[in-house]
């Protein structure tokens, strides 16, 4: 990793520390990959039912968590980070289980790290601008390819929902492993 590299993702170094997972956490993350496993997204709006497809979806509800608590209290931010830790080390032992060397995992997860981040930032630049056509086109280029169509406004659509049931949740219930999705019409 570059300095750059490190400057622009420095929650991507927090892999080297020690574990910061707590109860609250793993539930609140528990909670992001359980709705990100809601086969709507894979049957009826088309997120392709693969490895990068539910890391997809599990980014842009992470990033959804990330945007409610991204202005709050230095525990917010740490807990933030700790669901970021635990996330990424969670990919990466699914990386290796999947027979990645271990020499390629790294590598793998930089770049697993750099596209959730460009997600993210891309994902708050259009939903703070409140754009629905920027939006969507975030989400048609990082979940479908570049590809768009009425199941692209229909997860953007989720997204805009999911943030503002998100903002209505208290950011100390939600630091306290208590963080609720709408469910997925």
């Amino acid at each position: 990793m570059t300095d750059t590299d490190a400057e622009r993702n420095p929650m991507i170094l927090s892999l080297f520390r020690k574990n910061s997972a707590t109860e609250p956490v793993y539930a609140v993350y528990n909670s992001i990959v359980a709705q990100s496993r809601q086969p709507v997204f894979y049957a009826q709006w088309m997120v392709p039912d693969t490895v990068t497809g539910r890391f997809d979806m599990i980014s842009l509800n992470m990033a959804l968590l990330f945007r409610r608590l991204r202005h709050g209290t230095p525990e917010a931010k740490a807990f933030s980070q700790a669901v970021f830790d635990l996330f990424f080390k969670d990919m990466d032992r699914s990386l290796r289980e999947m027979g990645a060397g271990d020499l390629g995992v790294p590598k793998k997860i930089q770049k697993m790290g750099n596209i959730f981040f460009g997600l993210l930032a891309a994902l708050n630049e259009a939903m703070d601008r409140n754009d629905p056509e920027a939006l969507a086109g975030v989400i048609a280029r990082n979940v479908f390819d570049g590809e768009d169509g009425p199941h692209v406004r229909a997860l953007a659509a989720y997204v805009t929902a999911q943030d503002a049931a998100l903002a209505a949740q208290s950011a100390d219930q939600i630091i306290r492993g208590n963080m609720s999705f709408e469910a997925v019409a």
